[in-house]
């Protein structure tokens, strides 16, 4: 069964992306999403069905070279059953939904073939993305999360005739190469330090990683903190958090089910789920979590404030993604791993849901993204209107305070948010503070975006207007079953990834006294020997029994999910106060006095232009990588490939070698006693050469 989950999208990519021309566009648009509802049922049969044990499941022999020996396996646990129904159900309704959507693509016009095409990349980054979360060991994983990159430029830049399209696709994978070059140095160390890659022996050595130094550079590191830092690197590229998250918005000019597929459920959400599959690690790196929790709570701030003010429908609910991406990465870094999942699992419903339901609006408004062209249109879209409010409410986090009653968005968010005042730590309260205000920015753009598109009197081209009309049922299906999950996945699995502390770690498979044997170096691998080793070599062997059984691991010391709880009244309804805050400051801009949002921009225009500009780093990236890059790389071309090698070292190698060719081409008369006269030559110049050097004695 999991092996059909795994191999069934790739299946489906290889005959559309081959053999489109034998089944026809059609058939390969069938197949494609045939097969990946097969993979979306089966995962959650595996869900469904799972009773947290840990089990692997070798596929095929991979890698064996001296001490590195890698299996093609599957690693199934609670986190990967989570990820797989995450993944697939989210994709087959992206390629159900894409039926419509992509029909007599504009972009294209009629008679081009590239539905197959189409569908044969979505399902190619699907099974990279399952290969991604199934890996049994960080070498597939690698394999996967490349994968992914390798996709995405191809779905990014799928519009390859628009050179903005594919000027976003190499930023995307550029930038994505910085991130997975820190990803590659974490995997590297830790297979020099533990001998191995595979998961559990990383994880049972992570004791002893917390005790090992590790000189990196200029200096000596704690190799627990080094490398986890190393892989939230990673982390940062993939899930666009602070300093490596410019990729995100410009990946909007792939087609609105790339950006639901990309940005909702799947390849940002990589890096969420690479930090707590390493929560083993994590545990024992609390400099890095620290760090996870400030670029995580920054992250979050600074989207939501570029949120406030883009115009571009489908770049607002691209900032409003990379805005909950920090919010998981907070929940991670305090180490409230299984509420950065819960989190992770209903995002994937309401976002997706918000960008296949922008894709309808621009779909009816022929195409138009700008929202200020965009109004009244509640009437006109009606069913579209109530997904977008739907995952509107979900975003937005309402729900009854104090209660596990809401849609899905206020539960978990609200878990976040309650986790991070219960970190105790400054960065932790810093985090706390900076996420509530998002939460108040994430209500106002919401607002703003549901406003501007529903509300008011139609603006823009009248014509446009005029015409506009609903989705096809290919295009709303998919919104409707999505809207379930937005409205009920967070109170039925509240409990189970935010009940009390026995409760969720029992949901992802570990129980109390195995974390407390694990910290207490009782389980096996972990005695006496194991410290001698590890002290005489300054490598932590591999160790295959005391790695921890679940698919989380929480330090007996970790009681986040516990003071989470019993966090202050106060706390617990911030985050419904600045939902409301938002909601009542749109609600005055854009209904009561429309007018009062340029007014504001008028006051204050350097702020306004700095967050429309979204803090300027495009241009500071510009300015110092980007030029200088590019300045060298004119250098190197003028003056070393054209001066140095054209000028200087083909200029004399086209001076002398037609010299000797015509030489030796005169050598060669075609008569016997020419060759014969050199024959002569030659041997009397050897045996001169060896009486001379003393050779013939």
């Amino acid at each position: 069964m999991l092996q059909t989950i795994l191999f069934a999208p790739l299946i489906g990519a290889l005959i559309a992306g081959f053999g489109w021309r034998i089944i026809g566009e059609k058939g390969a648009q069938v197949l494609t999403t045939g097969l990946l509802f097969l993979s979306a049922i089966l995962s959650w049969v595996v869900f469904i069905g799972f009773d947290g044990e840990t089990q692997h499941i070798q596929i095929l022999r991979f890698i064996e070279s001296g001490m590195l020996s890698t299996d093609w396996g599957i690693r199934l646990d609670r986190l990967t059953a989570i990820m797989l129904i995450v993944v697939t159900t989210v994709s087959s309704l992206v390629h159900l939904y894409s039926f419509g959507y992509m029909e007599n693509d504009p972009q294209w016009g009629e008679g081009q073939n590239y539905k197959a095409r189409f569908f044969a990349y979505l399902s190619f980054f699907t099974f990279a993305m399952l290969a991604l979360v199934t890996a049994d060991n960080l070498v597939q994983m690698f394999f996967g999360w490349e994968g992914v990159g390798v996709a995405s430029y191809l779905l990014i830049g799928f519009y390859y005739k628009k050179p903005s399209a594919n000027a976003a696709a190499i930023k995307a994978f550029v930038v994505n190469r910085v991130g997975d070059f820190g990803f590659a140095l974490g995997i590297f160390g830790l297979f020099y330090l533990t001998d191995s890659i595979k998961m559990d022996d990383v994880f049972a050595a992570a004791p002893q990683l917390a005790e090992t130094n590790l000189h990196f550079l200029w200096s000596d590191w704690n190799a627990a903190n080094l490398l986890a830092v190393l892989l939230f690197i990673g982390a940062m590229g993939k899930s666009a958090q602070l300093f490596l998250h410019t990729w995100l918005p410009d990946a909007m000019e792939g087609p609105t089910p790339v950006s639901a597929l990309i940005h909702a459920a799947t390849m940002v959400t990589a890096g969420v789920f690479l930090v707590c599959r390493m929560s083993p690690l994590m545990e024992y790196a609390p400099q890095a979590m620290t760090f996870i929790v400030i670029i995580g709570a920054a992250t979050a701030f600074v989207a939501a404030t570029i949120g406030l003010v883009q115009n571009d429908i489908k770049r607002v609910i691209a900032y409003s993604t990379m805005s909950q991406l920090g919010y998981m990465f907070v929940a991670a870094g305090v180490g409230a791993y299984g509420v950065a999942m819960f989190h992770l699992l209903t995002h994937a419903f309401f976002k997706a849901m918000l960008f296949l339901g922008a894709g309808s609006v621009i779909h009816a408004m022929h195409h138009e993204q700008d929202m200020r062209n965009y109004g009244g249109l509640r009437k006109k879209i009606p069913l579209t209107f109530w997904a977008m409010l739907i995952g509107t409410l979900a975003i937005t986090g309402v729900g009854i305070p104090l209660t596990s009653i809401g849609f899905a968005g206020f539960l978990s968010k609200d878990a976040i948010i309650e986790s991070a005042f219960a970190g105790g730590t400054d960065a932790a309260y810093y985090a706390f503070w900076a996420l509530v205000i998002a939460a108040a920015f994430t209500s106002f753009y919401s607002w703003r975006l549901m406003f501007l598109t529903f509300w008011g009197k139609p603006r823009g081209d009248a014509h446009t207007h005029d015409h506009a009309h609903e989705s096809p049922m290919v295009m709303l299906v998919p919104l409707g079953a999505l809207a379930l999950g937005a409205v009920f996945s967070g109170m039925v699995w509240y409990n189970s990834f935010f009940g009390d502390h026995e409760k969720m770690l029992s949901f992802f498979g570990m129980e109390q006294h195995q974390a407390e044997a694990m910290a207490e170096g009782e389980g096996e691998g972990h005695g006496t020997e194991t410290a001698a080793a590890t002290a005489e070599t300054g490598h932590a062997p591999a160790m295959h029994q005391g790695a921890p059984k679940g698919a989380i691991f929480m330090h007996p010391d970790n009681d986040v999910i516990t003071k989470a709880h019993e966090s202050p009244a106060w706390v617990k309804v911030s985050p419904f106060i600045a939902m409301v805050l938002g909601f009542v400051v749109a609600w005055y801009f854009y209904i009561v006095n429309p007018a009062a949002p340029r007014r504001l921009a008028e006051i204050q225009p350097m702020l306004h232009r700095f967050l429309l500009n979204k803090w300027y780093f495009d241009e500071i990236y510009d300015a110092l990588i980007v030029r200088p890059a590019f300045a060298i790389g004119r250098f190197l071309w003028k003056k070393g490939d054209m001066g140095v090698i054209d000028g200087s070292i083909n200029g004399v190698a086209m001076g002398i070698i037609p010299f000797f060719t015509r030489l030796a081409g005169r050598a060669q008369s075609g008569y016997v006693f020419t060759y014969a006269l050199a024959m002569v030559i030659g041997i009397v110049v050897l045996i001169t050469w060896m009486a001379i050097s003393g050779g013939a004695e």
